[in-house]
């Protein structure tokens, strides 16, 4: 097995294709190894998934004489009549989907693209986080509930917010445990419940400064959804594939709790 160092810029070799065969291995080993490389990858995949879907209909269509030749160098480039942001925005993601995303999402591009990215950016980390480790049988937690006060103390003291797992049992799911998992330049908190048919729904907890917002969120068509909301300094999403009138109950019960155990 090939070993060397990998880095952000082979997720993006990956995901179009480039990685050579023999370092699939060692590169799928980095990424167990390494949550927020692991969380990255899963959202650029989402990503990539649902740009192709919103644009599906246009994928196959030739590029223009008149544009291949601006970019072939075989016309001269006129002067561009200014156009509105969403016109950037769109042409980004129809150059982004086209070229196989480069690596790169909407919200990376000079801030344009999505009208609420920190709302945005908080449902897919909640996401990204959910995918990863809602599937792990051995290593879903690092803190189990069967030590729920030291979870519950050792999140607060990382994420800065005074952090109380909400109890879903009238809702049909039990606490599994927690881990903390990165945030942009912050912390976020996870935990991770299950009922008794084994589907799993995570609650992902950061300290945010935006301001207040809710809203329901999918990075795919068929993929878990997202319940947020930012509020009073802080993120939370409900994340689960449950369907979308269950989540929001839950997610209703578990937003009342917290918000009870932050006030408290």
């Amino acid at each position: 097995m090939i070993r060397r160092d990998f880095s952000e810029r082979d997720i993006h070799m990956a995901l179009d294709g480039e990685l050579p065969s023999d370092e699939r291995a060692a590169y799928d080993a980095w990424l167990d190894a390494n949550p927020e490389m692991k969380a990255k990858s899963a959202r650029f995949t989402a990503d990539r998934t649902a740009l192709r879907t919103a644009f599906a209909g246009v994928l196959d269509e030739p590029v223009p004489a008149r544009l291949r030749k601006v970019v072939l160098g075989e016309a001269p480039v006129k002067v561009a009549v200014p156009r509105s942001r969403w016109w950037f925005a769109a042409a980004a993601a129809v150059l982004l989907v086209a070229g196989g995303l480069g690596g790169y999402h909407l919200a990376g591009i000079d801030g344009i693209g999505q009208e609420d990215p920190a709302e945005d950016r908080l449902a897919e980390q909640a996401i990204a986080a959910h995918v990863i480790f809602a599937a792990e049988k051995r290593h879903a937690v690092e803190v189990p509930a069967s030590d729920k006060d030291h979870l519950q103390t050792w999140l607060s003291n990382r994420v800065g917010l005074k952090l109380v797992a909400p109890d879903l049992t009238a809702n049909g799911f039990q606490l599994i445990g927690g881990r903390l998992l990165p945030a942009g330049e912050s912390r976020a908190a996870m935990l991770l419940y299950e009922d008794d048919k084994g589907e799993r729904i995570s609650l992902y907890v950061t300290a945010e400064s935006a301001e207040n917002a809710k809203g329901t969120y999918a990075s795919a068509q068929d993929g878990p959804r997202a319940v947020y909301w930012l509020d009073k300094g802080y993120g939370c999403a409900v994340v689960g594939s449950l369907p979308r009138e269950q989540l929001a109950v839950v997610a209703k019960s578990a937003y009342g709790q917290l918000l009870a155990g932050l006030a408290g």
